[in-house]
């Protein structure tokens, strides 16, 4: 991805009015859940949905919230100010979501809805170093297990690091990745592809992308233990 950990002193290519920021969010729930088995995001979780979960976080930092659904999902009302639907890849479904999001958007995050645990201080922390500077910004945690290609070659865990979101960017610098409709499987390789700077910050190893069933045992056991229950 091409990511890199300290900002250059000298980049100061997105100088934002902290106080005239318009911050808009796209919730991206646009999968088939054919690993899953069901469309997970709409699982219920706690007293929402995932999907309904991803969204009330975004909210609380964010002057707007996009939901990207599968078609058919329209007519949902999971909490957000847009619902979109999603196209045929990750990508696809962000554009689509894109172009929803107010012109007058100076920040963007962009979410994964199976992460229902993202937290907001995850979200504020993203942000602020957007604010920064950085064309992009990717929470980032350690991997921890011995790693080995599939012809046996270990792996220096060391350098490797596993990629979250939500991923927050500078509008300009996502809107301009995304005109050339290119396909990747995150936005910040995208905006490093262009040309941006893209930096990291420390993640949360609690906010698990939930992708089997037993997933979402594990989330709603985190999630209670957050909230006391």
């Amino acid at each position: 991805m091409g990511l890199r950990r300290s900002l250059p002193g000298r980049f100061r290519r997105y100088a934002p009015d902290v106080a005239g920021d318009v911050i808009w969010t796209i919730v991206v729930a646009g999968g088939s859940g054919s690993r899953f088995g069901t469309r997970k995001q709409f699982e219920a979780f706690g007293s929402s949905t995932v999907i309904g979960e991803s969204i009330s976080v975004a909210r609380v930092v964010s002057d707007g919230v996009v939901a990207v659904v599968p078609v058919g999902s329209l007519e949902r009302d999971d909490g957000a100010d847009a619902v979109v639907a999603g196209g045929s890849t990750r990508a696809a479904s962000v554009r689509a979501g894109l172009v929803a999001v107010p012109e007058r958007a100076s920040i963007i995050l962009v979410h994964d809805a199976a992460r229902p645990l993202a937290s907001v201080t995850l979200y504020e922390r993203v942000i602020r170093t957007v604010r920064l500077g950085a064309d992009g910004v990717v929470p980032v945690v350690p991997v921890t297990d011995t790693l080995r290609t599939l012809d046996g070659v270990a792996m220096d865990r060391d350098q490797l690091v596993a990629v979250q979101t939500p991923q927050g960017f500078a509008a300009p610098a996502l809107r301009a990745a995304h005109r050339d409709e290119p396909e990747a499987t995150d936005d910040a390789s995208l905006v490093s592809a262009a040309g941006g700077i893209v930096v990291t910050v420390e993640g949360d190893r609690w906010n698990l992308k939930l992708t089997e069933p037993s997933d979402v045992v594990v989330a709603m056991a985190l999630w209670n233990a957050k909230m006391g229950q």
